[in-house]
């Protein structure tokens, strides 16, 4: 049985599947976007902005994260989702404030710890600004930042980008509530400034330790929250000369407090995370695992492609006979044994002094 759980940070939710161990076959560590995008389907699936897949490290780190969007497409990091995975991970474990991770993503290490009030402060990592990193075609100007103007719908916006370990875009607005905020969002993500596409971010200065943005997710359309976009968007109002270098970005689902000392230094991200519900997939929604389409060289083709089809076949004759031999009680009860594991962790450590 395949268990996960649901978490979010700020209303930006996710999917979470433990496979630190190597349980997670890999159908599921390298899925196929259709099964994504079915997972994370609010009508027709759990319903999530993406699948966060806790590995083990292939280097030096703790573990490995991988992190899909709700399109099925993989991202390299994102902020609410890395506290999501710490506190599924605190969760799951027992860990209390103090405990860190070291945990690889495409963007690099990143270091999220938990904190005595329960939040999660997150070392994100310096920013990325030279263009190419971002990726952008923008130039940079003389503070460093990459900037320019685009002309979307007869008007000309002013935008800068940043790199988080994934590309973001920040445009200063003056009123969030009158823009054609989809339209905008869509037609900047896909820009061809952005050569990877880019998470934009619709900026409103209320001061220079209070910022507001509304979210537009490569891969996810409008979100609640976007822990990058965050740290990203106090980057990019630092160097534009509106912002003082630590300040709250309250975002759709909520604030965070983001700080950046000097350049060239990390930016942290403290925000919460919350867990919302653990549950187990139906047998039919997990991927069969699939024999290999070229068999070795050493092989008959013959033999291998019979012994293929016979391993595909009775993968999906166990799963048949296990359904057919196991109430839907017994398959709760099976699943339950791991999840209450987990639910009396999380309970434990909530009620510490």
């Amino acid at each position: 049985m395949l268990t996960f759980s649901k978490y979010q940070g700020l209303g930006n939710d996710f999917i979470l599947m433990e496979g630190r161990s190597g349980q997670l076959s890999e159908e599921i560590q390298s899925p196929d976007p259709s099964w994504v995008q079915r997972l994370c389907d609010r009508r027709f699936g759990i319903g999530a902005d993406g699948l966060i897949l806790a590995l083990p490290s292939e280097g030096d780190a703790e573990l490995r994260m991988r992190i899909f969007n709700a399109d099925g497409s993989e991202a390299e990091m994102c902020g609410n989702g890395i506290r999501c995975l710490a506190r599924f991970l605190a969760d799951s474990d027992g860990d209390g404030p103090g405990r860190r991770w070291t945990i690889e993503t495409p963007a690099g290490l990143i270091v999220p710890e938990l904190q005595s009030d329960g939040q999660i402060r997150v070392d994100m990592g310096a920013p990325f600004l030279e263009p190419s990193a971002v990726p952008t075609t923008l130039a940079t100007d003389a503070s460093g930042l990459p900037v320019g103007e685009v002309d979307l719908d007869g008007v000309t916006l002013t935008l800068a980008a940043v790199g988080m370990g994934n590309p973001h875009g920040v445009v200063p607005v003056d009123d969030l509530s009158t823009i054609p905020f989809e339209r905008w969002g869509e037609d900047l993500e896909h820009h061809p400034i952005f050569p990877a596409r880019a998470n934009v971010h619709f900026l409103k200065v209320h001061g220079r330790s209070h910022l507001e943005i509304r979210v537009w997710e490569r891969g996810a359309g409008p979100t609640l929250a976007c822990g990058t976009g965050a740290c990203a968007t106090l980057v990019a109002a630092v160097l534009l000369g509106l912002s003082d270098r630590q300040a709250t970005v309250q975002l759709p689902g909520g604030p965070l407090q983001i700080s950046w000392e000097k350049p060239g230094a990390s930016v942290f991200m403290t925000g919460p995370a919350v867990a919302v519900f653990d549950g187990v997939l139906n047998p039919d929604l997990v991927p069969i695992q699939q024999a290999a389409s070229n068999p070795p060289p050493t092989q008959e083709p013959v033999e291998t492609a019979t012994a293929d089809a016979c391993s595909e076949e009775e993968a999906q004759s166990r799963v048949q006979a296990f359904l057919a031999s196991t109430s839907l009680d017994s398959m709760i009860n099976i699943a339950t044994e791991s999840l209450e594991e987990r639910t009396l962790s999380r309970l434990q450590r909530d009620v510490q002094p």
